[in-house]
């Protein structure tokens, strides 16, 4: 009898009332009905206008003449980081703007929208805060940036701040692993991060400051956190390591004379 037909029988014959039990994960479970679905509600309908601003309106134009007649749907994410530049965000009336420029269904605008998740459909605040939680970031302490993060800005994970200045977003690899662990608040990173980094840093945004992105522990960009080990001496001249042989300049064959 196989191990695996026997451990079939101890199955049929174990109690009714056994209960299995999941296995515990400590990452949080978040709903993804926002990224599938729209519901129309008081700051976000279709009967709201929205008109691009007469400056943004000349940048559309200008990229939608890049494309040949007919293709005017290609420039689709550059209308839509627009939209999100000029009000912060995308609501359902300026997905029909956007299809109206672009000569375009509306459901392939939608399905832009729903299936990028830079592409935010509800209002993230003034600064909106993006906390990586990928395996290295985690490695490097996430979690404890996530807890800093929301006591800092005073609004969980997926929520808004009261004073609706902050949205937190937990997001998946942000394309900085070096320099874990990571944040990105708007279109700039901040990076090596501690935890009195992320007060700090949520501070200055609260008292109207910018303060600088990149590494935070000192390093410049994503060089060694332990300090250089290459290229610690300076490179060799032209002509190192060639064989002898090579050295020698061809002689002429006698045409060249």
């Amino acid at each position: 009898m196989t191990l695996l037909v026997r451990n079939i029988l101890n199955l049929r014959s174990s109690p009714s009332n056994v209960v299995c039990r999941k296995n515990i994960y400590t990452t949080r479970h978040l709903s993804s009905e926002m990224l599938l679905v729209h519901r129309d509600s008081k700051e976000n309908n279709s009967k709201i206008p929205f008109q691009f601003t007469e400056a943004n309106m000349k940048r559309i134009q200008a990229i939608v003449q890049n494309y040949p007649e007919g293709s005017q749907m290609s420039a689709i994410s550059m209308a839509m980081d627009i939209v999100q530049r000029q009000i912060g965000w995308i609501p359902i009336s300026a997905m029909h703007k956007v299809a109206e420029l672009l000569s375009m269904p509306r459901m392939r605008v939608y399905e832009w929208a729903t299936f990028y998740t830079m592409c935010k459909r509800e209002y993230r605040g003034k600064f909106n805060v993006k906390v990586c939680k990928s395996l290295p970031c985690m490695l490097r302490g996430s979690d404890f940036i996530i807890r800093a993060v929301e006591d800092a800005t005073g609004c969980c994970a997926g929520g808004l701040s009261g004073d609706k200045m902050f949205g937190v977003d937990l997001v998946e690899c942000q394309g900085a692993c070096a320099n874990a662990p990571v944040i990105a608040i708007d279109d700039d990173y901040y990076e090596d991060l501690t935890v009195c980094d992320v007060y700090n840093i949520i501070e200055k945004l609260r008292c109207g400051d910018i303060p600088p992105s990149g590494p935070q522990g000192g390093r410049y960009a994503a060089e060694p956190c332990c300090g250089l080990t290459s290229l610690l001496t300076c490179p060799p001249p032209p002509g190192y390591c060639l064989q002898e042989a090579l050295r020698q300049e061809k002689k002429g064959d006698g045409c060249n004379k």
